[in-house]
């Protein structure tokens, strides 16, 4: 990784692509009638993603969410000065998306699905949805610790592609029941411009949950093992 600067500068760019791409592909999606649908939606999450990782990993690791950088934090891969800046950034970033969103799509496009804002679906609990986020952002941050933490993972053969198909299989799971943010910044920053915060904590403690919980998984027992 490059300095503490250079890496919040990419985190934001990073993250303002994923936020940008993501939201505005649930925007477009209700602009032309349903014509990208689940599949379209969850493939724009995913490229972005994945072509993201793949320009800007080596300089910061390529995290675009505070519940990886959190992850990474409890792998001892980062310190908690970087944490906190590159969480900051990642924030920035995603208000940045979400306002040039707001600006770009008419209102009446953009309105009825919040600029993206994930949301849970009728009759969905917030116990189901909280579940349902720590679980996606568990397998999330597991490929991350396999690909790009681990120092013998697969980063050189798979870059962020297979991050970015994670989130694919995971949107198009969790998409109809909590927008499968699995991202606290992807949550925040169209919230932030649309006004929209209904359960919004959600977004935020499930995600942090899952991606804790397995990188505490995978620091703990694969790669304590493979130092043995």
């Amino acid at each position: 990784m490059r300095g503490i600067r250079e890496g919040a500068v990419a985190e934001g760019i990073g993250t303002f692509a994923l936020c940008f791409i993501g939201a505005g592909a649930i925007c477009t999606n209700q602009w032309s009638g349903g014509a990208l649908g689940l599949l379209g939606i969850a493939i724009a999450h995913g490229t972005v993603l994945a072509v993201m990782i793949s320009a800007l990993g080596h300089i910061s690791g390529g995290h675009f969410n505070p519940a990886v950088t959190l992850g990474v934090l409890i792998a001892n891969k980062i310190d908690g000065r970087r944490t906190l800046v590159y969480i900051l950034a990642q924030l920035v970033g995603a208000v940045a998306a979400g306002y040039l969103l707001r600006f770009i799509v008419p209102e009446q496009a953009w309105q009825p699905v919040h600029l993206g804002t994930p949301g849970l679906s009728a009759g969905v609990t917030i116990v189901q949805g909280m579940l349902v986020e720590t679980i996606l952002t568990f397998f999330l941050v597991l490929a991350v610790c396999g690909t790009a933490v681990d120092p013998q993972g697969s980063w050189n053969a798979v870059a962020g592609f297979g991050i970015g198909t994670v989130l694919i299989f995971d949107i198009l799971v969790g998409g109809p029941i909590t927008g499968a943010a699995m991202n606290p910044a992807r949550a925040f920053g169209p919230a932030v411009a649309s006004g929209y915060w209904d359960f919004h904590l959600i977004y935020w403690l499930g995600p942090v949950t899952g991606g804790v919980l397995a990188a505490f998984l995978y620091s703990s027992i694969f790669l304590e093992r493979k130092q043995r």
